[in-house]
C-alpha cells in the first residue's frame, strides 16, 4: 500500500471507530415523501424539500419545456454565454419575493456563500459570525482572510461586545448568520441583529436557505418577525423548499452588479443548466401565490412536537437531540424498522454530545403517520433534555 493509499485507510478507520464515517446510501426519491433505499419502502422525514415541489406536475413542465427549448446545459460560465434569457426572469421573481432590488443566482448554495463573502470583504476588514451558521458562511469567511470573530449563538448582546471591541480597526465590517439554523431549526433574531448592525456601520448577511417558502409567508425569516428586519444581505438557495438547485444573493442593484463582477464562484462556473433554471421559476411563482402551502410544514411540524411534549418549532426542522453518536444511529435504525427515514446527524455537523435526529416536515405527511413517529420518538428514543 502506498503512503496515500495508507494514509486514506487510517483516516477511515479513526473515524469509524468513533462511528463517524460516512457512506452514500443509493436511494430512490418518489413523489411526495416516500424513498426506497436497500429494497425498502420508507416514509422520508430527512429531506429538505418542504413543499414537495421537486415531483410538482407545474415545475416539472417548466422543466421539460426549457430542456426542449435550451437544451441539456448551459454551455459557459454566466458571463460567456451561459447566461440563458431564463435567469433573468428567476432572478426578477426572487428579487420580488424577497422584497430586494436586484437578485443575482449562483451555481449553488455553497458557491454563493464562498463567493459573495469574499467579494465583500477583505484583509482589512472585520466578520462577526454566529458559532453555529452554516460551515459554508465559515469557508466564505475564511477565504475573505478577514479577522474572523464567532458570537454565542443567537445572543446579540456578545455580538455586540465584539463590535464594540473590534470594529473601530477595520474598514468594513460583515454580521452573519443563519435565518434559520439547519440543525436546530430556530429563528435568528434578525430585527435586533438589523439594529446592531446600522448602529456600528456593519452589514448583515442571512443565509436563509431554510426559511425561504416556508415562514413569512413564504419570503423567508427577513420577513417572518413581528416587526421588519434590515437585511441588506438576504442570501438562500434553489435546492431546499424551492425544490431544485443552486443559490441566490438578493440585495441592492450595486451590490448584484458587484457580484457579476467580483464573485469568483459566479465568474468561474458554469451557468445552471436551463431546465434547472426553469423549473426554480415554477417553484417560486407556486410559493408567491400558495400561503396555505408554505404555511403546511410548519403546521405538520407542530402537530408532531406537541404530541412528543416538544417546545413548538419555529420552522419546520425539528431536533430531537440524543447526545451520543452510537445512541443517535440505534435511534435511526429503529425507526427505519418502523417505516421511517429519520437520519441521524453527527459530529462535526453539531457540536460533540449533541448527535440528534433531524426530521423535517412536509404537506405531504399524513397526519397519522406524524402522530405514529411522534409515540415511537417519545416512548422508544433516548432523549439529552440538558
Amino acid at each position: 500500500m502506498d503512503s496515500l493509499d495508507a494514509f486514506a485507510t487510517a483516516k477511515l478507520e479513526a473515524l469509524a471507530g468513533a462511528s463517524l464515517r460516512r457512506d452514500l446510501v443509493h436511494t430512490d426519491r418518489h413523489a411526495g415523501v416516500v424513498i426506497e433505499r436497500g429494497g425498502r419502502r420508507l416514509l422520508s422525514f430527512s429531506c429538505n424539500d418542504y413543499l414537495n415541489l421537486t415531483h410538482h406536475p407545474a415545475v416539472i413542465a417548466a422543466a421539460h419545456a426549457a430542456l426542449d427549448r435550451h437544451g441539456a446545459g448551459s454551455g459557459a460560465s454566466r458571463l460567456v454565454t451561459g447566461n440563458h434569457p431564463l435567469y433573468t426572469e428567476l432572478e426578477q421573481r426572487l428579487a420580488a419575493l424577497k422584497g430586494a432590488e436586484a437578485c443575482c443566482v449562483f451555481g449553488s448554495g455553497y458557491l454563493a456563500n464562498t463567493g459573495i463573502i469574499p467579494a465583500l470583504v477583505g484583509p482589512e476588514d472585520l466578520i462577526v459570525i454566529d458559532a453555529l451558521a452554516h460551515a459554508c458562511l465559515f469557508a466564505g469567511s475564511q477565504m475573505s482572510r478577514a479577522r474572523l470573530c464567532v458570537f454565542r449563538h443567537n445572543e446579540v448582546d456578545h455580538a455586540e461586545e465584539l463590535l464594540a471591541q473590534h470594529r473601530a480597526r477595520y474598514r468594513h465590517a460583515l454580521l452573519v448568520t443563519d435565518g434559520v439554523f439547519s440543525m436546530d431549526g430556530d429563528l435568528a433574531p434578525l430585527p435586533a441583529l438589523g439594529r446592531l448592525a446600522r448602529a456600528h456601520d456593519a452589514w448583515l448577511m442571512a443565509d436563509d436557505a431554510h426559511g425561504v417558502g416556508v415562514i413569512g409567508g413564504g419570503r423567508g425569516s427577513t420577513h417572518a418577525h413581528p416587526e421588519p428586519a434590515d437585511v441588506p444581505l438576504q442570501m438562500g438557495t434553489l435546492s431546499k423548499a424551492i425544490g431544485g438547485y443552486g443559490g441566490y444573493l438578493c440585495a441592492s442593484r450595486p451590490v448584484i452588479e458587484l457580484m457579476k463582477s467580483r464573485a469568483r464562484t459566479l465568474v468561474y462556473s458554469t451557468g445552471l443548466p436551463p431546465a434547472v433554471v426553469a423549473g426554480a421559476i415554477a417553484a417560486v411563482d407556486l410559493i408567491a401565490s400558495d400561503p396555505a402551502l408554505c404555511a403546511g410544514p410548519l403546521d405538520k411540524a407542530r402537530l408532531f412536537t406537541r404530541r412528543v411534549g416538544l417546545p413548538d418549532p419555529e420552522s419546520p426542522i425539528v431536533p430531537v437531540v440524543v447526545g451520543d453518536t452510537e445512541a443517535a444511529l440505534a435511534a435511526s435504525r429503529m425507526l427505519a424498522d418502523e417505516g421511517f427515514l429519520v437520519v441521524a446527524i453527527r459530529p462535526p455537523t453539531v457540536p460533540p454530545g449533541t448527535a440528534r435526529l433531524r426530521l423535517t416536515f412536509t404537506p405531504a405527511h399524513p397526519d397519522q403517520e406524524i402522530e405514529r413517529l411522534a409515540d415511537l420518538v417519545r416512548d422508544r428514543v433516548p432523549r439529552n433534555l440538558s
